[in-house]
């Protein structure tokens, strides 16, 4: 029984060496294989790095406003007795657009006018006679009074008039008429829109951090998706207070408009030109490997013994800013190191590369906006 229990253990410690020896080899084997064997090639594009000039933008966005803008509305009651505008058109200051009917007040005014010359030349005579003792002060007075209740009287008719007369406040182009010849207005009830648009402005806002790289007189930069052109500005106010609730300021540019593209209401894409940076290093985002842990790039590394043998070499490097699709790079490269653009997924450190693509990196002449 005892030599059956030892066989059983020479044969287990048999059978367990026999599968480590094997697992040995196999792993030997293994190593022989992958050191014999040639090292993966991925294929990649690549951009040389150049120096450049930069410029900065502060990006924001707003809405667009006319510069003046007034909805013209009735500020009597009545019924209107012509209409001088058709919706859409140019308009001048002071130029007449409704009219409410005046028959009423025309009439009492011109009552009032016939009146006139009579209560003033009363008014003169009682003046003389108190003056010789003729008359008391009490009917000298009467007299001076119904001369200037009589004047007050003909300058409320007038107002009244001119209430019942509205004019265009200043040059602008009108809307779309909200009224009709022969419609009963009530005070209050819209005309039409009139709005300067010779200049558009712009109010926007900026985080209280950038608030030292902007000041009155500053160029901007204008887009809005209705045109494929930009629109320059300048900033014209900076609110003096700061909103403690979300930390901005509130910034107000003028826009001209003299082709009359631009509209009130506008959604707009904002950029505040900075001072220009020169000798700056760009690159496209895409080439960037972002993470928790920072930013790196893979480099082009030549210095292999053998002929094409050029391998990607891991670098962290500094991002300072991005505009668009392309990023500053503060740290990290020099001028003339090889970049891979694309294909850089599959790259670990020191991993073999072929290159399909080699190209400079310009930086175009209108930067893309935000």
């Amino acid at each position: 029984m005892k030599k059956w229990y030892a066989w059983m253990i020479v044969l287990v410690i048999a059978l367990l060496g026999s599968v480590i020896g094997f697992n040995f080899f196999k792993a030997h084997m293994i190593s022989q294989y992958l050191a014999n064997s040639p090292a993966p090639t991925f294929p990649v594009t690549v951009t040389k790095v150049s120096l450049q000039d930069y410029v900065p933008r502060i990006s924001a966005f707003g809405f667009i406003e006319p510069y003046r803008g007034v909805t013209l509305a009735s500020e009597e009651n009545g019924t209107v007795q012509s209409i001088s505008f058709e919706s859409g058109q140019q308009v001048a200051q002071n130029q007449v657009l409704v009219v409410l009917d005046l028959e009423v007040e025309q009439a009492n005014l011109e009552a009032a006018l016939g009146r006139m010359p009579a209560t003033e030349r009363q008014k003169d005579r009682m003046i003389k006679l108190f003056k010789r003792g003729s008359v008391s002060e009490g009917e000298k007075d009467s007299a001076v009074a119904e001369y200037l209740t009589l004047k007050a009287e003909i300058e409320s008719l007038k107002a009244s008039i001119d209430r019942r007369t509205i004019e265009a406040p200043f040059d602008g182009v009108v809307g779309l008429r909200n009224v009709y010849l022969g419609q009963y207005l009530q005070s209050g009830d819209d005309i039409v829109r009139l709005e300067d648009i010779s200049t558009m402005r712009i109010r926007f806002t900026i985080a209280q951090t950038d608030l030292s790289k902007v000041f009155v007189g500053q160029k901007i930069e204008v887009d809005v998706d209705s045109f494929h052109e930009t629109f320059d500005g300048q900033i014209t106010a900076i609110e003096p207070a700061v909103a403690y609730q979300s930390g901005t300021v509130q910034v107000q540019a003028d826009i001209p408009n003299d082709n009359g593209n631009l509209r009130s209401g506008m959604f707009a894409r904002v950029a505040i030109i900075q001072p220009t940076m020169t000798d700056q290093i760009l690159l496209p985002q895409s080439a960037i490997n972002f993470t928790l842990y920072g930013e790196s790039v893979y480099v082009l590394d030549r210095s292999g013994g053998n002929e094409g043998d050029i391998r990607a070499r891991q670098t962290t490097v500094k991002v300072a800013g991005r505009h668009g699709d392309l990023a500053l790079i503060s740290e990290g490269l020099a001028a003339g190191e090889e970049v891979v653009v694309t294909g850089q997924v599959r790259l670990s450190n020191g991993s073999l590369v072929r290159i399909v693509e080699s190209n400079a990196l310009e930086l175009p002449a209108q930067l893309p906006r935000l």
